[in-house]
């Protein structure tokens, strides 16, 4: 009776055939509306730094060379892909992707940098976008932004004009070590 009864148990376990998913070899296709690593678009990016103000994770750096030229740093061996910065962008200029098998041995392979033109108002000095809609006023983003982008830190400052001793003092952070 025992034996039977197991004998019944091991022919339903191998009447179903097989149920996983040939993984490495057969990708299963990822889902609707699926987060994966995000990606810039440069020619529409106008520089207003939002993805950087609302990322969680503090991702994407910022960092102002000079009153025209703003650089911009993803760190992907942070982001959790939680969407924010897609969501906050109003310019549409990032995009979610279906990246998400991201491993390597070289962080310079899911760092992105972009370095952007802003054209700025010969009275004022903002950056203003070429479109009649401005989107730095409607972010309420003014001035110079100071992130260490050597040492990838966030550093939550900024300065109506460049100020070169905040920069040099900026350029020297370190991260807190454990």
């Amino acid at each position: 009776m025992w034996l039977t009864s197991k004998i019944k148990q091991v022919m339903m376990a191998l009447t179903p055939g097989v149920v996983t998913l040939k993984y490495p070899f057969e990708p299963h296709p990822v889902p609707p509306d699926f987060r994966g690593q995000p990606s810039w678009d440069h020619h529409k990016c106008i520089g207003c730094g939002g993805c950087a103000a609302h990322c969680p994770a503090r991702t994407i750096m910022v960092r102002d060379i000079c009153q025209e030229i703003r650089l911009m740093l993803y760190d992907g061996g942070r982001c959790t892909y939680c969407g924010r910065c897609a969501d906050v962008c109003p310019e549409d200029a990032i995009t979610m992707t279906e990246n998400y098998e991201l491993a390597t041995e070289n962080k310079r392979d899911i760092t992105q940098s972009m370095e952007l033109f802003m054209a700025t108002c010969k009275r004022c000095g903002r950056c203003y976008e070429h479109e009649t809609t401005n989107a730095i006023d409607r972010m309420s983003m003014k001035g110079y932004r100071y992130d260490n982008l050597e040492m990838r830190a966030f550093i939550p400052v900024s300065t109506e004009h460049l100020d070169t001793a905040l920069l040099e003092k900026t350029e020297k952070h370190k991260r807190p070590e454990k």
